[in-house]
């Protein structure tokens, strides 16, 4: 059974930092492209930043320069470490996995971000 296993939200200040981890099992993690996506209310889900297999990143223009996204394999976890957080940041946070060239496409439940002003 694949199971995403997301932490690390809650309610932080402008300004301020805040580290989410994703956590997998069930699958070859290592093979799988990771990444981190968002849903605002009234909004669509929207892609924030992804890492390949073999750890190439790739980032939404708007979180470039303030959040990373790494992963570890030993681990089978990714995290995004978010600073100089913005109340536009405010989300719903949602970590996917997919493999490449197949149909195996996996989500985790979501975790809250919330950036006051």
């Amino acid at each position: 059974q694949v199971q995403l296993v997301e932490s690390g939200g809650g309610l932080v200040q402008a300004g301020g930092s805040l580290r989410l981890s994703c956590e997998a099992s069930g699958i070859f993690f290592s093979s799988y492209n990771m990444g981190w996506y968002r849903q605002a209310p009234g909004k669509q889900r929207e892609l924030v930043a992804t890492v390949t297999s073999d750890s190439s990143t790739n980032y939404r223009d708007s979180v470039k320069g303030r959040f990373t996204i790494s992963r570890d394999n030993s681990k089978k976890r990714i995290d995004l470490q978010m600073d100089s957080l913005k109340p536009e940041d405010t989300a719903i946070y949602y970590c996917n996995a997919h493999l490449m060239g197949s149909a195996r496409d996996f989500w985790g439940a979501g975790t809250q971000v919330t950036v006051s002003s």
